[in-house]
């Protein structure tokens, strides 16, 4: 969403960039650009009026004129800025003292506030919590019975006492629905309420009355990440109208401007707590400012990724894979392990999410966007076409072999060469890593036995002793040295043998003898 924000920063940073020291002219051009930037990505005009006060100020100040970088610096501030306008610090949930907490939704039909239930109700199972979905949208055509389904896909209970279609009482529903949370044990209630396509007097009565009849612990308000700058309106309105403690984006996978995403919080004083990026039940996660602002300027998101690795792999997989990975050259990682390495992959999300949020991929977007999702699935295809033979023992695969496979999984016979080609060149690699050898190319990884200071000591070892300067002190280290070896050759040989056993007691093998001659 944010990709045509992203580039324009990004022109912008590169012009200051081997500048030893920024002039005034400077900070104006670089502030017009970043006005510019933002107005075209439909940021709300105070917004933007108050975020280049604030980046020039800033630049005129100590921090920029007496840093060796000032690019740099300018970077730093606009970074720190843009956190400051998506909320500052994140906003957690607050969970009522006595169960259950009631959580309302509210927002304007078409927004996502029926997906996001069920969205949100299985991250919540995933925090260890017991939610329950509530429908009172009683007046959108089959509101109720798509909550159900969104229900049963995301693994949570749902509460629906009444066919909806226009029938039922929505406020009688929300205050019955504590009840039966109560004596169901469910900890959380999330309650999904009706919407309208505008702001109008009916919406925002039936929203007070059930906020009245739950008093909820939470009322979020889910807007449209694309619809631009009427977001920010609908978001005063019912601010002014209801009430409502936090923001949660929904479809900010969209290509749209995205703007409204960044003058929300800045505009209404309530956080962006949650984000929705996609159509998936997990494409959803807690809203942080700080790794936003880092995913616009291009830095990424690594704190992200590694919460998704968390959660899709265990450290006791984790620690199995690193030692069949550390084992004699990788030989003990098969084509079974790479298989389930990829399919756990899979399960943190799209590669080409997972790959944009590694940092410096922004100059490579054209690339992750043509990578086909599919081509996991065909691999798939591949080596579950193989014997179980083959998968342990790739070497086995020769060319009557690879045609059998070929036409099991449905490829070129070329595919099934090129794919346990790279398969053996990515275990070689991922062995050098495990075992500190780092990259082909590149100094070893700290903290993983290859990194700078190991191949210091190597060198070191290679050199051997050095000889002292001093004539007096190197003749005592030559007499000191002698002394040892005499020591040695008194207590045993080289090979542990016992003093005088080389040569004279000692027999070779009779398979080593045909090389002495």
């Amino acid at each position: 969403m944010f990709d045509t924000l992203s580039d324009r920063l990004a022109n912008t940073f590169k012009n200051l960039r081997g500048k030893g020291r920024l002039s005034e002219a400077d900070i104006d051009a670089t502030a017009r650009e970043i006005r510019i930037a933002l107005l075209e990505a439909d940021v709300a005009l105070p917004v933007v009026r108050a975020f280049i006060a604030n980046v020039k100020e800033r630049a005129r100040g100590v921090e920029v004129s007496k840093a060796l970088n000032p690019a740099q610096q300018v970077i730093k501030i606009v970074n720190e800025e843009l956190v400051s306008i998506l909320g500052g610090e994140t906003r957690r949930l607050r969970f009522a003292k006595t169960a259950p907490t009631v959580i309302m939704l509210a927002g304007l039909q078409g927004a996502g506030k029926t997906t996001l239930a069920g969205k949100l109700g299985r991250w919540l199972g995933g925090q260890g919590h017991s939610p329950l979905l509530v429908a009172c949208d009683l007046q959108r055509p089959n509101a109720v019975n798509q909550l159900s389904v969104v229900a049963e896909r995301a693994g949570v209970a749902v509460y629906a006492p009444q066919p909806g279609n226009g029938v039922g009482d929505p406020v009688q529903v929300a205050k019955d629905s504590i009840e039966y949370a109560r004596s169901k044990q469910y900890d959380v209630v999330i309650v999904d309420t009706a919407g309208r396509l505008g702001i109008d007097q009916e919406l925002m009565r039936q929203a007070a009355d059930i906020r009245d009849a739950v008093s909820p612990d939470e009322i979020l308000f889910v807007v449209d990440a694309m619809i631009g700058q009427d977001a920010v309106n609908t978001a005063e309105s019912f601010r002014d109208g209801v009430g409502f403690d936090g923001v949660v984006l929904s479809k900010l996978d969209g290509d749209a401007r995205g703007g409204a995403a960044l003058s929300i919080a800045h505009v209404t004083g309530r956080q962006i707590m949650f984000a929705s990026n996609g159509e998936k039940l997990d494409d959803f996660d807690a809203f942080h400012p700080d790794r936003m602002a880092s995913r616009i300027l291009g830095m990424g998101d690594v704190l992200s990724l590694i919460e998704k690795a968390e959660q899709t792999f265990t450290q006791e997989e984790a620690a199995k894979m690193a030692s069949k990975l550390a084992s004699s050259k990788g030989k003990d990682f098969t084509l079974d392990d790479f298989l389930a390495q990829m399919e756990q992959v899979r399960k943190m999300g799209s590669i080409s999410k997972l790959l944009g949020m590694l940092p410096g991929m922004a100059q490579m977007k054209d690339q992750i966007n043509s990578i086909d999702e599919r081509d996991v699935d065909r691999t798939a295809a591949i080596i579950k076409s193989m014997t179980p033979a083959e998968r342990q023992e790739p070497t086995l695969i020769n060319g009557s072999r690879r045609a059998r496979i070929a036409k099991g999984s449905g490829v070129e016979v070329s595919a099934v060469k090129s794919l346990v080609e790279r398969f053996f060149e990515a275990r070689k690699m991922m062995s050098r890593m495990a075992q500190g050898g780092g990259m082909p190319g590149m100094p070893g990884i700290p903290g993983m036995g290859g990194g700078p200071g190991r191949q210091k000591k190597q060198q070191k070892q290679a050199k051997g002793k050095r000889k002292s300067g001093n004539p007096m002190k190197r003749k005592a280290d030559e007499q000191a040295a002698a002394t040892r070896r005499e020591e040695a050759a008194a207590q045993g040989g080289a090979f542990g043998l016992p003093a005088g056993a080389q040569g004279k007691d000692f027999e070779l093998p009779d398979e080593f003898k045909k090389f002495m001659g």
